[in-house]
């Protein structure tokens, strides 16, 4: 039987980031994958290393504008760590809530990107228009939607009042019944279930052999998040990993939409337990040594390998993004798949090429 190397992406309808696969063909059924990584490499590392270690927290949010406040919180762990420095309890609990808000912010982003795969339009724009809400409150918290520059080394820049806090538990209650009315068609919908259900399916020992994270780990009944190791406030909230164990495209689904619930239960949790107190303390004198510092982002764990030596410019600086480490996964799901199955897929791993490539 003849083989086709077809080309897809860089640039596909489906797409939401430029993600390039050489796919071998045998008539419609692929037989193998072949990625192209570095569409997008901007150089981000090399900056860091010019730059201030003080001014390369608004560089680390840049590498994904998505998940920028984990990829900030990552970096100042990890100064925060060398420099032997306490933020207080209530950046803490303030650095959670962002975090979360952009968590429910990148979920719902994907669960509208993966309607619109469906050619769902209606439920596309409703799932969006909760997304608006999220990107409202960082708005008006941080004043800015995306890229929100609220963590520094040593704590947070700004503070959230009263009135803001209950306004935000308002919201996120409101997102949550509002999603409840709208899983019926991600979990009971024929057609959404015929082409997610035994799609792309990542037994355990796979994804585990292949070091998935995120929520391509939990949906193969892998219970690893970086939340439970209780960085932030995470230590002080009660909550377990979202599981499921099928392995399969709907089921990436599930535990994604799932975490949409979970964040909005540990923002009110944070609410409810924020001390007073000062946002933010000193930071004096410059890091020495290496460290590791670990975030769960919503495709998964990141790592930040940070390097000083007692200067203002950081030696080494170096980032494992989720989806660097679920791209092999990816590469497994896609043979014996068919073409039609592709975009699919390739959105269930929710990529973020920018992150990746960096």
């Amino acid at each position: 039987m003849s083989r086709t190397i077809i080309p897809f992406g860089p640039q596909h309808p489906v797409l939401p980031e430029p993600i390039h696969l050489k796919l071998v063909m045998e008539d419609e059924k692929i037989v193998e994958a072949i990625p192209a990584v570095g569409y997008v490499h901007r150089g981000l590392e090399k900056l860091t290393e010019v730059k201030e270690y003080t001014q390369n927290v608004f560089i680390v949010e840049r590498i994904c504008g998505i998940c920028s406040v984990m990829h900030a919180m990552a970096y100042c762990q990890g100064i925060e760590t060398l420099m032997n420095i306490e933020i207080p309890d209530r950046a803490k609990y303030l650095r959670v809530i962002w975090a979360e808000l952009h968590r429910i912010h990148s979920h719902l982003l994907w669960l509208g990107l993966l309607a619109d795969a469906f050619g769902f339009e209606s439920l596309f724009m409703q799932i969006w228009r909760n997304r608006e809400k999220v990107m409202d409150i960082m708005e008006e918290t941080a004043g800015a939607r995306v890229v929100i520059s609220v963590n520094t080394i040593g704590g947070t820049r700004r503070d959230i009042s009263k009135e803001m806090l209950l306004k935000i538990t308002v919201v996120v209650d409101e997102i949550k019944e509002d999603m409840q009315r709208l899983e019926s068609v991600f979990f009971n919908d024929y057609t959404v279930k015929h082409r997610l259900v035994g799609v792309g399916v990542l037994s355990k020992e796979i994804a585990y052999a292949l070091g998935t994270v995120g929520p391509m780990a939990r949906a193969s009944g892998i219970s690893q998040d970086m939340r439970t190791t209780g960085y932030s406030a995470y230590g002080e909230l009660d909550f377990e990993p979202i599981v499921e164990k099928d392995g399969d495209s709907y089921a990436r689904t599930m535990v994604r939409l799932k975490e949409v619930y979970q964040s909005v239960n540990l923002i009110k949790q944070a609410i409810g337990k924020l001390p007073e107190g000062e946002i933010s303390v000193p930071v004096k004198g410059n890091p020495n040594g290496e460290v590791i510092s670990r975030v769960e982002q919503p495709r998964g764990e990141v790592l930040y390998y940070l390097k000083a030596n007692n200067t203002k410019n950081l030696e080494r600086l170096r980032v494992r993004t989720p989806t660097f480490a679920n791209i092999p996964a990816l590469l497994q799901m896609l043979p014996g798949s068919q073409l039609a199955d592709v975009p699919i897929l390739i959105l269930t791993i929710d990529p973020c090429i920018s992150c990746t490539e960096r």
